[in-house]
């Protein structure tokens, strides 16, 4: 009964966490890019990097650090 259980639990985990992941919407995107001194080429830049994304490649993403 045990065994069945942990089964269960592990498949539920298993397919709950899929390799899926959810781009920026264009919204998003401007609203991101708003504080930028290049608006333009940072919303290119990440446009790129959402379809790199969605296609399956590796991107780097850039860490800003918090400011009070």
């Amino acid at each position: 009964m045990k065994l069945v259980l942990k089964f269960s639990i592990f498949l539920l985990a298993f397919f709950s966490f899929s390799n899926e992941s959810s781009s920026l919407t264009d919204f998003q995107i401007k609203r991101f890019c708003e504080k930028e001194k290049r608006v333009s080429l940072c919303i290119k830049n990440l446009k790129e990097k959402r379809s790199d994304l969605q296609e399956g490649k590796l991107i780097e993403i850039p860490v800003k650090p918090y400011k009070r």
